[in-house]
C-alpha cells in the first residue's frame, strides 16, 4: 500500500490482498488519510478483495466525503466494483443524534407519554388477567385438561424449594421485632405486651407480606425468565402452531401452584417468626416460651391469623399473573428478557404492597 501526494489531493495505491485477515493493518495505514482536495484509490495492483476490504474503502470514502473531500476509485475490476457497489447500497445511513431538548414543556411531554404508556400497559395486563381467570375456570370445570405433572413440578419449585429462605427471613424478622420492641417496652414495665406486638405484626401483616415479596423476587422473576426464554426461541409460537393453548399449558399451572403454595409458605413464615420472637423475648425480657405462647393464646384472636391467610391467594394470583404477563411480553433479544424480568419483580412487589394496603383499609372498615 502506497499513499502519495498528487496534484489537488492524495493517491492511494492498494496492492496485495485487502481481506479480513489484513484489514487491521490496512486500517492503521489509512487512519491518517485526510484531504483537502481529492483522494483517489487505485485498485490496479490489488490481488484480492473481500467484503471487509470493500467496506474499508466505502467507510473511509464516506468519512472523507463528510469532510468535504472528493473520493474516486480507479482501475477496479468488474467484480471489485460490484462488491463495492453492493456494500455501499447495504451500508446503513448514519443517524445524527437528536439534540437534547430541555425545559418544562419537554419534561411534561415525557411524563405524559410515560403515563399513557403505563395506562395502556395496565389495560393490557387486566385483559391478560381476565384470560388467565377464564382458563383457570375452564380447567376447574374440565379437570382432565390440567397438566398435573407441570402443576406438581411448579408447586415444588415455588413452594418446597422456597421454604429455607422464607423460614430464615421470618425467623430473623421475629428476632428483630422482639429486640426493637423489648428495648422500648422495657422502659415502661410493659414487657409482656411484646407478645401482642410480635403476634399481631407477624400473623396479620408481616408474615404473609414479606413472604409474598420474597416469592415475587424469586418465583415471579423465574416465571418471566422461563416464559421469556421460550418466547425468544419461538417455542410459544410453535405451541400455537400445534394447536396448543399457551395460556393453559404455561401459565395456568404456574398460577395455580402459587395459589396453592403461598398460604403454606405464609403459615411456615408465621410459625418461624413467632419462634424467633419468642426466643428473643426470652433472652431480652425473661419471658419464657410457656408464658409467651400462653399470653398469645389468651389475647390474640383467630382473626389475626385469618386476616393474613385471606390475603395469600390474592397475592399469589398477582405475582403469578404479573410474572407470566411480563414473560409473554419478551421480544426476540436478551436485552428485552433482562428488562422484562426486572420490571416483573418491581411491578409484582409494588402490586402486592398496594393490595396489602387496600386489604388493611377494608379490614379496618369492617372492624376486623
Amino acid at each position: 500500500m502506497n499513499i502519495a501526494e498528487a496534484e489537488g489531493g492524495a493517491r492511494v495505491d492498494l496492492s496485495g490482498r485487502l481481506v479480513m485477515t489484513t484489514l487491521a493493518d490496512a486500517q492503521r495505514a489509512l487512519a491518517g488519510l485526510r484531504g483537502p482536495g481529492e483522494v483517489t484509490f487505485d485498485l490496479a495492483r490489488l490481488e484480492a478483495m473481500d467484503t471487509g476490504g470493500a467496506w474499508l474503502i466505502v467507510d473511509l470514502g464516506r468519512r472523507l466525503e463528510g469532510e468535504g473531500v472528493k473520493v474516486r476509485v480507479e482501475n477496479a475490476t468488474a467484480l471489485q466494483q460490484a462488491l463495492i457497489d453492493t456494500v455501499t447500497k447495504n451500508l446503513p445511513e448514519e443517524i445524527a443524534p437528536h439534540p437534547e431538548i430541555r425545559g418544562f414543556v419537554p419534561w411534561l411531554a415525557t411524563v405524559g407519554e410515560a403515563t399513557v404508556a403505563s395506562f395502556q400497559s395496565a389495560i393490557q395486563m387486566l385483559g391478560f388477567f381476565g384470560l388467565v381467570v377464564a382458563r383457570v375456570a375452564g380447567v376447574l370445570v374440565r379437570p382432565w385438561r390440567l397438566r398435573f405433572t407441570s402443576l406438581v413440578y411448579h408447586m415444588q419449585e415455588v413452594g418446597l424449594n422456597a421454604v429455607p429462605i422464607v423460614a430464615l427471613m421470618a425467623f430473623l424478622i421475629g428476632v428483630v421485632l422482639a429486640f426493637q420492641g423489648a428495648a422500648q417496652l422495657k422502659q415502661f414495665g410493659a414487657g409482656i405486651f411484646i407478645v401482642d406486638l410480635i403476634a399481631v405484626s407477624i400473623l396479620r401483616e408481616l408474615g404473609i407480606l414479606l413472604t409474598s415479596i420474597i416469592v415475587a423476587g424469586r418465583s415471579g422473576s423465574a416465571f418471566t425468565a422461563a416464559i421469556g426464554s421460550m418466547k425468544m426461541r419461538e417455542e410459544v409460537d410453535a405451541m400455537q402452531t400445534l394447536g396448543l393453548d399457551s395460556t393453559e399449558v404455561l401459565i395456568v399451572p404456574r398460577v395455580l401452584a402459587l395459589i396453592l403454595m403461598l398460604p403454606v409458605l405464609g403459615l411456615i413464615a408465621n410459625f418461624t417468626g413467632l419462634i424467633g420472637g419468642a426466643l428473643m423475648a426470652w433472652i431480652q425480657l425473661d419471658i419464657s416460651p410457656e408464658v409467651f405462647f400462653g399470653r398469645m393464646q389468651s389475647s390474640i384472636g383467630v382473626w389475626q391469623y385469618l386476616v393474613g391467610m385471606i390475603k395469600a391467594p390474592f397475592f399469589a394470583a398477582i405475582i403469578g399473573v404479573v410474572g407470566c404477563y411480563k414473560g409473554m411480553m419478551v421480544e426476540g433479544n436478551a436485552e428485552s428478557l433482562g428488562r422484562m424480568t426486572s420490571q416483573s419483580v418491581v411491578l409484582a412487589i409494588f402490586a402486592v404492597i398496594t393490595a396489602d394496603a387496600l386489604f388493611s383499609i377494608f379490614f379496618s372498615l369492617v372492624d376486623v
